[in-house]
């Protein structure tokens, strides 16, 4: 089996028949133009706007007025590049990793049944392009990597409660400022928002720290073991002879009545 293959049959299928439209699933969706994917967003990952604005040097209001501006023709991006809002190698690089990093969650085992909309488009416009495959192989090789930095997916979905370093044991310069961003509440999905960064990019700085004993790993319980019953009275489990006379006098109050 392809890894194609495993990760979506049917983007494969759609990336074959040249499709163009929207790939629906319940954690995100995938934009395709000619079966190539032009853009993805999903709930779980900042969008775009997100990774210009606080992760890059896009002012707000600067997006807000592409929106308002090019959003009903489908050329946000078109509109800031050609008013200088953005330098093009900027935007393709955060468009980029913007597709990457929505796919690897739409695309995700338990992001349930997918479904196309034929025509579909989306109002960033024309940025840049990528092939299915290559959007499947590295959704496939960062589920990987995650489980290769540390196999213990729950933290991924925690709140990323900080330890002490060890002696001597040093801290990055990006690593400290996710820390002092890290609660005891946030979750990294939470941190990426605040950070402006990819949330895969965030899941794997997380699980790289958790490897490093710099936040906690939480790790699933057993459930308890259920009680055990309690023993039944002997009346219950003590066989008896039957009472052969009783019986025949309730046989024969039946004949009686019939």
């Amino acid at each position: 089996m392809t890894t194609a293959t495993a990760v979506s049959p049917l983007l494969t299928r759609l990336a074959a028949e040249r499709a163009t439209g929207a790939l629906l699933r319940d954690r995100g969706t995938l934009f395709l133009e000619d079966g190539r994917v032009v853009h993805a967003e999903s709930p779980a990952t900042p969008g775009l706007d997100v990774l210009l604005t606080t992760g890059g040097g896009l002012a707000p209001e600067r997006w807000t007025e592409a929106v308002n501006e090019a959003g009903a023709r489908r050329q946000v991006g078109r509109f800031l590049v050609d008013n200088g809002r953005l330098a093009g190698g900027e935007l393709e690089i955060c468009h980029l990793a913007a597709i990457f990093d929505a796919a690897f969650f739409a695309l995700s085992p338990g992001s349930g049944p997918s479904r196309f909309r034929r025509g579909a488009t989306h109002w960033i416009g024309p940025v840049r392009s990528v092939p299915a495959a290559a959007v499947e192989r590295e959704t496939a090789r960062r589920r990987e990597l995650l489980d290769a930095v540390w196999p213990y997916p729950l933290l991924d979905v925690s709140p990323v409660v900080p330890r002490a370093a060890a002696p001597g044991q040093t801290v990055t310069a990006r690593q400290r400022f996710l820390l002092e961003q890290a609660d005891g509440v946030r979750t990294p999905a939470d941190l990426a928002w605040v950070l402006g960064r990819p949330a895969f990019h965030t899941l794997l700085e997380v699980r790289r720290l958790a490897a490093a004993g710099l936040v906690e790993t939480p790790h699933t319980t057993a459930p308890p073991a259920a009680p055990a019953p309690a023993p039944l009275p002997d009346w219950m489990t003590q066989a008896h002879p039957p009472d052969v006379a009783l019986l025949r006098r309730l046989r024969d109050a039946l004949e009686a009545s019939l």
